[in-house]
């Protein structure tokens, strides 16, 4: 799921779940549960979001080698990170379908305030002179991601997407580059 915050991808990612019999696996959720109503005032606190992410990454490369499909409902605003994954997805022998859910300003707002309304207990309180920030950080995919073309070649000083990604989510498991379960 690719999208900034009020663009309904957590909406989208349970219904491609139910759908497809997949695992979903959201980081806003578990960041709540694990780390406590105080840390939700920081959507990152002192780098867990990071630390988190790369587990549930992990997670779902081992549900994707064991035949079971994934829906990672995480936002990732980067083409590095949606390039990582699909590689990875890629190594294990699964595809990857890149789903992106544009949103007007207007939308966002109004959806992020409902949100805030309605669960505050589910959702991090996020500020509207925020929203242009994030849109300023946030890549959107291109054709080529959207039409499931394999990933570019990774960065340079990296040997491979997956050297990136351990670098971008420090707790993914070294184990993740070995060959995939047939």
């Amino acid at each position: 799921m690719v999208g900034l915050p009020g663009s309904g991808k957590t909406v989208r990612a349970r219904e491609l779940s139910a759908k497809r019999g997949a695992l979903q696996l959201s980081p806003d959720a578990w960041m709540l549960s694990l780390f406590g109503q105080e840390d939700r005032h920081q959507t990152r606190p002192d780098g867990k979001r990071w630390l988190l992410e790369g587990r549930l990454v992990a997670l779902a490369i081992d549900a994707l080698r064991l035949g079971v499909s994934v829906v990672l409902d995480f936002g990732l605003w980067s083409r590095d990170e949606r390039s990582a994954l699909r590689s990875m997805a890629g190594s294990v022998g699964a595809s990857c379908e890149v789903v992106y859910l544009p949103v007007e300003r207007d939308v966002q707002w109004s959806r992020i305030q409902a949100r805030w309304r309605n669960t505050p207990e589910e959702t991090f309180p996020m500020a509207e002179e925020e929203i242009d920030g994030w849109k300023e950080g946030f890549e959107v995919p291109d054709a080529n991601e959207l039409a499931g073309s394999p990933p570019p070649s990774s960065p340079p000083g990296y040997e491979s997407w997956f050297d990136w990604a351990q670098q971008f989510w420090p707790s993914l498991a070294p184990s993740l580059s070995g060959p995939p379960v047939s």
